[in-house]
């Protein structure tokens, strides 16, 4: 006969996971939110300028959320449900969306918009970034920090060496956009308290998120689950850190 965790496991392992909404786990998880919001801001500059730009905008849902979109708004997304999801979100709002590999080059002309924008990218190619904009142009972005989520990862990974915690730093973030020849005007971190409150919100979000730790499956972790199943019950949510940043570099006029 089933059990709890099973149903949990079934009903975490047959839910849908294109697009980048995690409304699926509502009343499962809990994350803090950066104090800046991303999307108010984002909004705030798409309303601003003629032309934009927004990488990997997964299934197009903080795009959508958007009050006012400039004229020429074209998005990039590389997962064909992605795509898809993106596709029908966003053309009836006058934006159009490429399907590009995330490599580069951006499949777009020199100095071709005023602002790009990206939440949480898994790759950032500074130098196309560069290129793309206008002088005086825009990158705004929120990005995924270094380490975050970690307790998470470890717990099914072991202990990560310290270049694998040292990834997706900030301050190689603000390296690398001056190497491509931007200017970055503003930085912010912040870690941000993190709860899974049963093993189907563990189990969705390392679906979801799959670089968190390649490869995961319920069957090739069943064991390691039940054993974090029968922690939450007996000691309540399992308790991470996620760690973003706000960073916005300008292309010299």
């Amino acid at each position: 006969m089933p059990s709890i965790f099973d149903d949990l496991l079934a009903e975490a392992d047959a839910a849908p996971i294109e697009g980048w909404d995690f409304s699926w786990l509502d009343g499962r998880a809990t994350e803090q939110r950066p104090s800046w919001g991303y999307q108010r801001t984002m909004s705030e500059r798409l309303s601003r300028v003629s032309a934009a730009l927004d990488i990997q905008t997964g299934g197009g849902e903080v795009l959508a959320g958007a009050r006012q979109l400039p004229p020429l708004m074209v998005a990039t997304e590389s997962w064909p449900p992605n795509v898809a999801k993106a596709t029908r979100l966003l053309h009836p709002l006058g934006a159009v969306v490429v399907a590009d590999p995330d490599e580069p080059p951006l499949p777009f002309a020199d100095e071709a918009f005023d602002l790009v924008t990206s939440r949480h990218p898994v790759t950032v190619w500074w130098e196309e970034i560069a290129r793309v904009l206008r002088p005086g142009g825009s990158y705004l972005a929120q990005h995924v920090g270094h380490s975050s989520v970690f307790e998470l990862v470890e717990y099914f990974l072991g202990p990560q060496p310290e270049a694998s915690r040292r990834g997706r730093h900030p301050d190689d973030a603000r390296r690398d956009a001056t190497v491509a020849g931007l200017e970055v005007v503003d930085l912010r971190f912040e870690s941000l308290r993190t709860e899974f409150l049963d093993i189907g919100a563990v189990v969705y979000f390392l679906r979801k998120v799959i670089w968190m730790v390649p490869g995961f499956t319920v069957d090739g972790h069943r064991e390691r689950l039940r054993e974090l199943h029968e922690q939450i019950e007996r000691e309540g949510p399992f308790v991470a850190h996620s760690t973003r940043y706000l960073i916005e570099a300008r292309k010299p006029a």
